[in-house]
């Protein structure tokens, strides 16, 4: 369960959603999260499925990913699905006691279902296809109006950066961790609910020890580079737009589109 978990982690390619400027891929990310919500139908949110799809399929990223990624979430999309099929009014298809099933409540449940896989799944490939130091360029770049405002864009930018590169590393070190407590006769996957909890207690103090260690290491390394925040902060690769992002923001912008005029057409 540990090693499926790949949020954060980036796959270097040379593919044209690779290729994207990373300000640009952002927004397509807030986009496809818009046009999620937006849709109120069946018709709309496949759009959504197509477009994200395709996406994957244009990145070359091996669409195990996506199983991968919604692996650790599985336990909520069904828990959320159940309870839109039990608390949903509408035409009852099964009842017993208090408990009924509507026609209402299985559409709501797949469609939130749904929903919950592609926000998952679109807003991975931001980091499948884009480098830690790109995605803190791009954040810091769309949040430079608020330096205005005395705002710390830099520092809020590098420390989103910083969390989302060491997911990978802190599951990782939980693996190793976990097989170590195996090694020396630790039971961590039988007993109750509060059994399984104490046994937690000997991975997580070696983690935060670990964590805190890291964190110190790289303080360390950033001050001996004498890095300064962002006052003054030259970049090596400078972010430029190419026909490709326009096209990308024409294809987000038209796929929004389509959804709201399915939901007017077909409601």
């Amino acid at each position: 369960m540990i090693k499926d978990i790949t949020i954060g982690q980036y796959f270097p390619g040379r593919s044209p959603v690779h290729r994207l400027d990373p300000r640009v891929k952002i927004l397509l990310a807030l986009g496809y999260i818009v046009l999620l919500f937006i849709a109120q139908n069946a018709w709309g949110l496949g759009l959504g499925v197509v477009l994200g799809f395709g996406a994957y399929l244009i990145s070359q990223i091996p669409l195990v990913m996506i199983l991968k990624s919604l692996k650790p979430v599985v336990p909520i999309i069904i828990f959320t699905a159940v309870l839109n099929m039990l608390f949903v009014d509408g035409e009852v298809l099964w009842q017993w006691w208090i408990i009924k099933i509507t026609r209402e409540g299985i559409h709501t449940a797949v469609f939130m279902a749904v929903r919950i896989v592609c926000l998952i799944a679109g807003t991975s490939l931001l980091t499948y296809t884009t480098s830690p130091i790109a995605l803190t360029d791009g954040i810091e770049r769309l949040m430079n109006p608020l330096k205005r405002f005395h705002f710390p864009v830099h520092e809020l930018a590098m420390m989103m950066t910083i969390a989302l590169r060491f997911i990978p590393t802190l599951i990782e070190e939980t693996d190793k961790i976990m097989s170590a407590q195996k090694a020396r006769g630790a039971d961590l996957e039988t007993g109750g609910l509060m059994q399984r909890a104490r046994a937690l207690i000997p991975i997580l103090i070696p983690l935060f020890v670990s964590s805190f260690r890291r964190a110190d290491e790289l303080a360390l390394a950033m001050e001996c580079r004498c890095y300064r925040g962002g006052e003054g902060r030259t970049r090596m690769k400078q972010l430029h737009m190419g026909p490709g992002d326009f096209v990308a923001c024409g294809i987000i912008l038209a796929c929004i589109a389509g959804v709201i005029a399915l939901n007017l057409l077909l409601p």
